[in-house]
């Protein structure tokens, strides 16, 4: 099923006071695995639909009744939310930069206290930017419905009317059956269940899947932190009040940031808040915490197969396939409830019924040390990417991709030269004092030790072949003496 764009229509209700978004963007999402691995994870990858998760979420939280956007995310993270929300024509308040991953408890409260900075009564919406909801105004609806109760200090979180007796949800517990949109009070939280509670629970009526979403004022999230969590809360104002500017991003101090415990906010505070109300959503909404549920949002045919890229699949039923190249076809013969998903450096088979043991598997291939652990053949940096196609002992190949306008550091390397051909675009090029430019079907040498730095001064992509030769070739062989970017020695690309 794919999300529809996010846009306020005239069925939306109004909301009467502008809310601002905080979209929550770290994560590893392991469970997608290999599509989604730790240095390019879901919420960046177009699992449903065209666009991403995060473009999907940034969307649906966007227009009139929305202030621009709060992102907290990771440092190597940064430069891929304003790529792909300048993509969209989505601008940020505030891109904040968590020196490591603390969990959503000490992201949130620093989203929290930046905001209230300006406005101790602005409206936060705090959401994942890795979930699926295919009735944006059906949302913007419950968001309408809760404001009342932000105004009197509630905090308000969404609740997701089940459809199944699902086991792989937390659940929000009620006083009474939910009826269209009111606000009611949260009687509890409920720990993931086992298959025959979940049953009685659904039969109940009663409960929600619990979707992570809180809509409450800076000034009430504040407050809950300093009465539930008061040691996380001194150190995220340290951390804040320590951070500094960095080419438009916010970086928290990483000292007292370090020493936060990693709690999430249902932990460090929900759980133990006594003025949560809820509001039911009943719209389509998914986590897309495994393979199996992306397969749902996918769509199935009419053998119940879900598929993507070049795939073809021979009396199999029920099964996911994937093939994430254009060059690379995925057959599968007389298969029944499996996933299968391809990736250039990495194929995924498995049950569909062990869709949550991928994250195992991951965790396996990090302890052997297997480079497709976390990483991908393909390289995002700020200024576009690239991919090794060769690598040997003492050369390897690559593809790089340079965005229009972007510019890569001015550096030199120890143990290696290079060698530049052109193939798409015009490069304008550095090598030691002579600048030139490099059109299609041109090359250029760069020494060992010569500064040298590639630009793209056109409107389009410049697509180049590189070929490296030397006595070691890793990606931290650099020495950068300048740098739009503003990385430090030994940092990649």
């Amino acid at each position: 099923m794919h999300e529809r764009p996010a846009r306020q229509s005239d069925t939306a209700a109004p909301i009467r006071q502008t809310v601002s978004p905080v979209l929550l963007c770290g994560g590893s999402g392991t469970r997608l695995w290999p599509l989604s691995r730790k240095g390019f994870p879901k919420q960046f990858v177009p699992l449903v639909g065209d666009e991403t998760l995060f473009q999907a979420s940034a969307r649906r939280l966007a227009g009139t009744m929305f202030a621009p956007p709060t992102v907290v995310t990771g440092s190597d993270y940064r430069f891929i939310v304003t790529q792909q929300l300048a993509a969209i024509g989505i601008d940020p308040g505030a891109v904040m930069i968590e020196p490591s991953g603390r969990n959503t408890g000490p992201a949130v409260l620093a989203a929290a206290l930046h905001l209230a900075a300006s406005d101790p009564d602005a409206v936060l919406l705090i959401a994942p930017s890795d979930h699926v909801m295919t009735d944006a105004d059906s949302f913007r609806s419950a968001i309408a419905a809760g404001i009342d109760a932000v105004a009197e200090g509630r905090i308000v979180t969404f609740g997701i009317v089940p459809d199944r007796p699902e086991t792989g949800y937390g659940y929000l517990e009620l006083a009474r059956p939910p009826e269209g949109e009111t606000v009611l009070p949260l009687t509890r939280f409920v720990e993931k269940p086992d298959a025959a509670t979940a049953a009685r629970m659904l039969a109940a009526g009663n409960y929600l899947w619990n979707a992570g979403i809180f809509l409450a004022s800076a000034r009430s999230l504040i407050a809950a932190f300093d009465t539930h969590a008061p040691r996380m809360a001194a150190s995220v104002r340290e951390a804040l009040d320590g951070a500094r500017a960095d080419l438009g991003f916010l970086r928290l101090a990483p000292g007292p940031w370090d020493e936060i415990d990693g709690l999430s906010i249902d932990y460090a505070v929900m759980e133990r808040a006594d003025n949560l109300s809820v509001v039911p959503y009943h719209g389509g909404w998914s986590d897309l915490g495994g393979w199996d549920a992306v397969a749902e949002e996918m769509g199935a045919d009419a053998a119940g197969n879900a598929s993507a890229g070049p795939v073809t699949a021979i009396d199999c039923t029920g099964s996911l396939f994937r093939s994430e190249s254009d060059g690379l076809e995925l057959v599968g013969i007389g298969l029944d409830n499996v996933i299968a998903v391809a990736t250039p450096d990495a194929v995924l088979v498995a049950d569909r019924s062990r869709a949550q043991d991928v994250k195992r598997a991951v965790e396996l291939l990090k302890a052997r040390g297997a480079k497709q652990a976390e990483s991908f053949a393909t390289d995002h940096r700020p200024w576009g990417w690239f991919e090794t196609l060769a690598l040997s002992e003492r050369f390897q190949v690559k593809r790089i991709v340079v965005h229009p306008g972007a510019t890569l550091s001015l550096q030199s390397h120890h143990h290696r030269s290079e060698h530049w051909i052109v193939v798409q675009g015009t490069a304008r090029v550095t090598v030691g004092e002579e600048v030139s430019l490099v059109s299609e079907n041109q090359s250029v040498y760069v020494p060992l030790g010569v500064k040298h730095r590639m630009e793209n001064p056109g409107k389009l992509p410049m697509v180049l072949i590189e070929v490296q030769t030397g006595s070691y070739l890793g990606e931290d062989d650099i020495i950068r003496y300048e740098d739009v970017y503003a990385r430090g020695q030994g940092a990649r690309g």
